[in-house]
């Protein structure tokens, strides 16, 4: 049984921050279809679609049958464990801090035998284990084995926690608090253990509804943040850069309309000014100060989490210039994730579909409740996952958008959804 995690005590200013050693990073071409499973919480093999055999490690073409025609298969990771040991000496950087270690050897039912890093609760060889994939500290995929009954507590295993970005005991930085999704994101955050929220706000002289509600929570401080001036996310991140774990921006302009539906650009600016512009200006100001902290003590900066949209994907034409904003945010996140691997800070995209709000009013069911999304976001933390589509309606788009991008382009442009 895994003990829970204790509040760790306050870091002594005066002691060096360590910085990060990221584990072995380097995986082929090939190796990267189980990267892209585990980014999305999914543990895939290689599935040979002549002879049906699955298969590990992966490979140019199948090891029974010489095909090439390999198709990554998503696993019940289901299987035996035969053998287990712990590592006590390492001559990598990332675990000799970390030791001892635990791996084992697991026979897959499906097939494959495969070598996992073992969670604390597995016990000792021959006994039913569970395997999946989570993205260490580098990006990359790695394969767990897990107990088929786990306890409460099994998010706070020490091996675990190195995998993920669980709120517990965390200090978190949500950027707007005016919206319903940011306030649901708030009370989230507290109900997962967070312990300190702090909640931007860009206007305070308003009253906007539900802010009483959230500010009343012990966890929860509301400070002054308005995406749009630089001064204000220089001065905020020269406050409290430096204790922030856990970066949300839930900050957005949402509007309805094309092109052709309305005069001039000032709409479109506005949107380009927070959704794109504004994640820009954070990520300039507070990234530099999570890096420097990835490798802080058990609670060390960790992820940084951004509000996209599934129109990110492929332009929706009543929400068009919403769509191109969302766009341009989801490729500059790319570029945010790639800066910020190197020191070990997981940066999550997630991609809603339409959201029960003020600006999707008149879009019929279903809709993604505030509350449902910010639990998604929650679970995209504690899973270490990468990229989230929360809703049936981002579900279904993203399944499209993969089977054939120009078709579900040609869809919506008819009117479609």
């Amino acid at each position: 049984m895994t003990m829970p995690l204790m509040r760790p005590k306050r870091k002594n200013p005066v002691l060096r921050t360590r910085q990060m050693n990221l584990p072995p990073w380097a995986r082929g071409r090939v190796a990267l279809g189980i990267t892209a499973g585990a980014a999305e919480g999914r543990f895939v093999l290689q599935t040979c679609e002549d002879c049906g055999t699955v298969q590990y490690p992966p490979r140019e073409a199948c090891h029974k049958c010489l095909s090439p025609r390999l198709h990554w298969r998503e696993q019940s990771g289901e299987g035996e464990l035969l053998s287990a040991t712990t590592l006590h000496h390492s001559n990598d950087l990332f675990f000799r801090e970390r030791l001892p270690w635990r791996l084992g050897l697991v026979h897959l039912d499906a097939g494959p035998t495969l070598m996992v890093h073992l969670h604390g609760e597995v016990g000792d060889a021959p006994q039913r284990v569970r395997v999946g994939a989570r993205l260490d500290r580098a990006g990359q995929a790695v394969l767990i084995g897990f107990p088929n009954e786990g306890s409460p507590h099994m998010a706070d295993d020490k091996m675990l926690r190195e995998m993920t970005s669980d709120p517990k005991f965390r200090k978190v930085l949500v950027t707007d608090g005016k919206t319903e999704v940011g306030q649901a994101m708030v009370r989230a955050l507290v109900k997962a253990g967070a312990d300190i929220v702090w909640v931007g706000h860009a206007e305070p002289w308003k009253k906007m509804g539900g802010l009483e509600d959230i500010t009343a929570l012990p966890q929860v401080t509301l400070v002054p943040l308005d995406l749009t001036n630089g001064r204000s996310v220089s001065e905020l991140a020269g406050e409290i850069g430096g204790k922030v774990d856990i970066v949300i921006n839930t900050a957005e302009v949402h509007r309805t309309f094309g092109i052709g539906s309305r005069r001039g650009t000032d709409v479109a600016k506005a949107e380009m000014d927070i959704n794109y512009f504004g994640l820009l200006r954070l990520a300039q100001e507070f990234g530099p100060a999570l890096k420097g902290r990835s490798a802080d003590g058990i609670t060390g900066a960790t992820a940084w989490v951004n509000l996209l949209s599934i129109y990110a994907l492929t332009n929706f034409p009543p929400h068009g210039t919403f769509s191109a904003s969302k766009a341009a945010a989801h490729s500059l996140a790319q570029c945010l994730r790639a800066e910020m691997r190197p020191a070990g800070i997981r940066v999550i995209n997630v991609f809603p579909g339409p959201i029960d709000d003020e600006w999707n009013q008149h879009t019929p069911p279903p809709k993604l409740a505030p509350s449902a999304l910010a639990n998604a976001i929650v679970k995209a933390l504690r899973d270490g996952v990468e990229d989230v589509y929360p809703g049936d309606v981002a579900q279904e788009w993203l399944e499209r958008w993969r089977d054939n991008p120009k078709i579900l382009e040609r869809e919506l442009a008819a009117g479609g959804s």
